[in-house]
């Protein structure tokens, strides 16, 4: 929605790379990510979810579900970070740690 953002701090920005993620939602109503763009516009399959669980990012901090995932041959985490309203119009945004 126009005009609608989430906050982050100038340090969690350091290590946070927002990517844009296609995901299916099954049955359970469980969020299951299929690809991911990363900020140069290439776009990466997920081939597998090996792991979803709540908990924080490393580097980066923020509270939200950090999905390990396998693209290609090498694995990677992928964080989900829920918004501070949740009763706004967007859940939250997906990220990945900045090496």
């Amino acid at each position: 929605m126009a005009g609608e953002h989430l906050r982050t701090n100038a340090a969690e920005e350091n290590y946070k790379v927002y990517v844009q993620v296609m995901l299916r939602v099954d049955t359970l109503g469980r969020m299951i990510p299929t690809r991911l763009q990363w900020e140069d516009g290439r776009w990466f399959d997920i081939d597998r979810v090996l792991d979803v669980r709540p908990g924080p990012a490393q580097k980066a901090g923020g509270q939200g579900d950090r999905y390990t995932v396998r693209i290609g041959n090498q694995q990677r985490v992928l964080f989900f970070e829920h918004t501070t309203r949740p009763d706004g119009p967007i859940p939250g945004r997906w990220f990945v740690e900045r090496n």
